[in-house]
């Protein structure tokens, strides 16, 4: 049996249904019905999270693979999700969890306070909502990111960044960094392949970038022939680095085939690299391959003398080029980002943890 929660970001319609008002998508729902999302429901006439205090599992990964290259590299990450999505990805790479209409794949139960011992215990740098979206369990996130901040321990959000002004102000002033998933750079990709809106996505980004101090990275999984031509990463990269700035990082991942497109093949390496080459001619600094062997696209460098400032093979560091004050020691170029005076140690290791 799964907690309920009242919920504040919702208004009630004359005729007894009410409209969600977390997301864009504002779905009207009768007494007992749940939102597209699954863990938003109209209950008693109220919209109540069904998942507060549940999660669909807990594992410790390092930073790296969240993914976060300029947020403390090397520290430990306490890293969970719930059941759900309100985006509807054909190419969906968690869906298992996100897509689940299964409440025992949220058996887990954990609390606030329970979640931040966990992350304290396993001495976790942060924590991450991830494995799906965040934006749709709102509430719980914020209560665990109030608990973790009492104890020094940073919040991360993994998410697509598609929710609506009032929920993303009040969800922001509790994240310290934020993955945002920028799936494509037109409406029609968004509107075929996950019924969502690219203009709510920038809008998103643009808010983390110029109204909050939270370290923002983004990720896009490049599909073969979907969203991968010159032309739409040459539109992508220069609106990052003219509306976002040039320090934000970019990560290009590689797709593998699943859910519901397994017809379409594996991203190349070389899809890759040549995306990363467009973002650097657009001036974005920090770009980086993702999912492919590639020590290269995933090593940081130094955007003033090109010297190497984090070496990565996976997601093991392998070389370490900064001062204490996060400065190349070739050079003493600032490089953007979070860092503490020493890489965390954690490594490649992933740990599941029952709370």
């Amino acid at each position: 049996m799964t907690d309920t929660v009242p919920t504040t970001y919702w208004h009630a319609l004359d005729d007894g249904r009410v409209v969600c008002d977390v997301c864009p998508r504002h779905c009207t729902l009768a007494e007992g019905q749940r939102g597209l999302c699954f863990v938003r429901m109209n209950q008693g006439g109220e919209v109540v999270l069904t998942t507060w205090g549940r999660s669909s599992g807990f594992c410790v990964d390092p930073i790296e693979k969240k993914p976060l290259n300029h947020f403390y590299p090397g520290s430990a990450v306490l890293s969970f999700g719930t059941a759900g999505c309100n985006l509807t990805c054909r190419f969906c790479q968690n869906w298992d969890i996100s897509k689940s209409r299964q409440m025992d794949r949220i058996a887990d139960l954990a609390t606030p306070e329970a979640i931040a011992d966990a992350a304290e215990r396993s001495g976790c740098r942060s924590v991450a909502y991830t494995y799906n979206d965040p934006v749709i369990f709102h509430e719980y996130a914020i209560d665990v990111a109030q608990a973790c901040a009492g104890r020094g321990i940073k919040s991360v959000a993994v998410t697509a960044g598609y929710v609506c002004d009032e929920p993303r102000k009040e969800f922001y002033r509790y994240m310290d960094a934020a993955n945002i998933d920028l799936k494509g750079f037109s409406e029609s990709f968004y509107r075929k392949l996950c019924s969502a809106e690219l203009s709510v996505v920038k809008e998103t980004l643009q808010y983390i970038a110029r109204e909050t101090d939270v370290w923002m990275e983004i990720t896009t999984l490049l599909i073969p022939g979907q969203n991968d031509s010159d032309d739409e990463l040459d539109a992508m990269t220069r609106w990052i680095a003219e509306a976002l700035g040039e320090d934000v990082p970019l990560h290009f991942s590689a797709f593998h085939p699943d859910y519901k497109m397994m017809d379409v093949p594996p991203t190349p390496a070389a899809t890759l690299t040549r995306a990363r080459n467009i973002a650097k001619r657009n001036g974005l600094r920090y770009v980086y391959t993702g999912n492919v062997h590639d020590e290269h696209g995933g090593s940081t460098y130094c955007h003033n003398c090109g010297a190497v400032l984090i070496g990565r093979d996976w997601y093991e560091l392998t070389r370490w080029e900064l001062d204490e004050h996060g400065r190349c020691r070739s050079c003493g170029t600032p490089c953007a980002g979070h860092f503490d005076p020493e890489p965390g140690t954690w490594g490649a290791r992933r740990m599941p943890v029952r709370i």
